[in-house]
């Protein structure tokens, strides 16, 4: 027990170094985003700050509408933190989203949530969140059809997310219908793991028994949702309303700003910066939506200084201000929990 106990105090020491190294590397453009929220307007900058709060209770419940189809039981008060804390572990310790998973199932274990249950729940989050941005994808590609702004890169990385949401709904498809094949599935992805990674590791990095087990415990969870499969409709229209959040945050950015916009340049820009937060190869995509969504907004008629400022503002509010709250949230769950 001791030993457990101190191994958790060390990871909770290596998460908030890894985060303070991640302000230390990022200092140079933190500066930059002091500078420019000082030239905007107080009141608006304030009113995004409390939108962005709101996107966090918005995801909380989300999860809980999941959580409530596969028959869990939680307040979203208490999944605020969890979501928040699971963001900031996301962002400074990168894992493909799996250490943000990590912190549902270590706090859904504690609340006696079955592991393979909160799994799908993340996964539904997931999936519901990609359909909902490929709603708004597809008005943004319409946009910049309108505006012949469309390239390759845009094409190539709408059918990539698209590929992902398809992958992630035949595997929830298929456990919904056979643990058995949902196993077999994921023992498949482990041995692809193993392989790939036996070279570096000298030893399996996943094990296929495990995936087995863990198909059980998700075909449990997702028998439910295959009973009640019009609930989903619920989710969905949270994850619609995720987004609608976050495009207020950029229209509250030009307000404050001072910089003329129109609803198509909100949506296509919108669409284009959160497409490459999702299929950057960095976590949150730092350093790649900063330069993309400031090329987007310039190419959708908006001054490049103006496109800068407001890209940073942007990701402020919606990046480094989630941050800091999910470094709290992360130490207030760790806190409970001892």
């Amino acid at each position: 027990m001791c030993i457990m106990t101190l191994m958790r105090k060390l990871i909770v020491i290596l998460v908030f170094f890894l985060g303070i190294a991640l302000v230390i590397l990022s200092f140079s453009e933190l500066q930059n985003i002091v500078d420019t929220l000082k030239q905007g307007n107080f009141w608006w900058i304030g009113l995004a700050l409390v939108v962005q709060v709101l996107w966090v209770f918005n995801a909380a419940a989300t999860y809980q509408s999941i959580y409530h189809i596969l028959g869990l039981e939680d307040d979203s008060s208490h999944l605020w933190f969890v979501v928040a804390a699971a963001n900031f572990v996301n962002v400074v310790a990168p894992s493909v989203g799996m250490g943000g998973m990590a912190v549902f199932i270590k706090d859904g274990t504690s609340r006696g949530h079955p592991p393979g249950r909160v799994t799908v729940a993340g996964a539904l989050y997931v999936l519901s969140d990609y359909i909902a941005f490929l709603c708004v994808l597809a008005l943004g590609i319409v946009v910049l059809i309108r505006r012949n702004n469309l390239d390759a890169g845009e094409i190539i990385a709408s059918l990539f997310l698209l590929m992902i949401a398809i992958v992630l709904a035949s595997l929830l498809y298929l456990g919904s219908h056979s643990a058995e094949s949902l196993g077999k599935a994921l023992a498949w992805m482990a041995r692809q793991v193993n392989r790939i990674v036996r070279p570096f590791l000298h030893r399996p990095y996943m094990s296929e028994e495990r995936a087995h087990n863990y198909a059980l415990e998700m075909a449990e969870g997702l028998t439910e949702l295959r009973e009640r499969p019009k609930q989903l409709s619920i989710p969905l229209l949270f994850a619609l309303n995720n987004k609608a959040i976050l495009i207020s945050v950029l229209l509250l950015m030009f307000l404050a700003f001072k910089v003329p916009f129109s609803a198509g340049t909100l949506i296509g820009g919108f669409a284009i910066g959160y497409l490459f937060f999702i299929v950057s190869p960095t976590p949150s995509g730092i350093g790649v939506v900063e330069g993309v969504l400031a090329l987007a907004l310039n190419s959708l008629r908006v001054e490049w200084s103006q496109a800068v400022i407001i890209t940073l503002a942007y990701r402020a509010v919606t990046f480094w201000f989630p941050l800091g709250i999910g470094a709290f949230a992360f130490r207030r769950l760790h806190l409970s929990s001892t």
